[in-house]
């Protein structure tokens, strides 16, 4: 049996903030990173701050690890084009926002960009996408590699260990058959629901955490309301879809009309237009004299 919690992102907004919760965020992040791992604090950067002027990346939490890195988790609910350069500008602005005019490029720090989307970005099978950046050289197909002393410096073992690595989690292409530990948080990504035989770290906390009914009444006023905004949304990008749908219906009809009037067949104008046969049909039979 599944408990309904309250969604993700919302959390995110209002809950995962506060210390007391961290362990909930930290178990998500330790079955993707395939690491334990533990806050040191939550951090705002300007990528938090959506205003007239910065349009672009809106950071919904960014993490600072025990060991200096930078983690930005953002959800996505709605179709973005050009997400893909959004991740990239996210993870540009933290990295100059985090380095002090002076420090050397040794001190850059290291940044996850964990994206969660709801839409299908991109073409691909998969519902988890783990992005580096490695040089492999053109002649021998062999991986350029830090030196004895430059990993020293840096203390990472790979030039990949330096730059920003991306995971994208797309839950539409879930199909909620969880396999494995990391399986069990995209179920909750993407249902609201954990269930009881889940044993992903962080999930039993969230399950407790989480629970609509064990909100405060503020808390479940503030939830209610971000719903109904969603719900609302979604209703508007529906609506607009059905008149784009129906602008294009009727402009693909005054097409093969006019094509059916110029002497075009009924078969050459279905293939022109994408309609039916049958609609093109229906259309040149209007036409014919009675």
């Amino acid at each position: 049996m599944a408990k309904k919690l309250v969604r993700f992102d919302w959390a995110m907004k209002r809950l995962l903030r506060n210390k007391a919760n961290f362990d909930i965020l930290e178990g998500f992040l330790s079955e993707l990173l395939y690491e334990d791992f533990n806050i040191k604090q939550i951090l705002e950067s300007e990528g938090n701050k959506e205003t007239e002027e910065d349009k672009f990346n809106r950071v919904d939490i960014l993490v600072e690890n025990q060991k200096g890195e930078l983690i930005i988790v953002e959800i996505q609910n709605t179709r973005e084009a050009d997400y893909f350069q959004r991740m990239l500008y996210g993870t540009a602005k933290v990295i100059v926002e985090h380095i002090a005019e002076g420090q050397p490029y040794s001190q850059v720090k290291k940044v996850y960009s964990v994206n969660i989307v709801y839409f299908d970005l991109g073409q691909g099978d998969d519902y988890v996408y783990h992005g580096t950046t490695v040089f492999v050289g053109i002649h021998s197909n062999h991986e350029l590699e830090l030196s004895e002393k430059q990993k020293a410096l840096f203390k990472k073992t790979s030039v990949a260990d330096l730059y920003p690595e991306y995971y994208v989690i797309k839950t539409n292409r879930f199909n909620e058959i969880a396999k494995d530990t990391l399986d069990e948080w995209i179920y909750f990504l993407k249902t609201a629901e954990i269930k009881d035989e889940f044993t992903a770290k962080g999930l039993k906390s969230a399950s407790q955490k989480l629970d609509i009914l064990k909100l405060d009444p503020a808390d479940r006023k503030e939830y209610d309301r971000y719903m109904e905004a969603e719900r609302s949304d979604a209703s508007f990008v529906e609506t607009i879809k059905l008149e784009i749908t129906s602008a294009i219906d009727e402009a693909l009809k005054n097409r093969a009309e006019k094509a059916l009037k110029n002497g075009f067949t009924v078969e050459i104008v279905a293939e022109i237009t994408g309609l039916p046969i049958a609609e093109v049909q229906k259309i040149a039979d209007g036409l014919a004299p009675s």
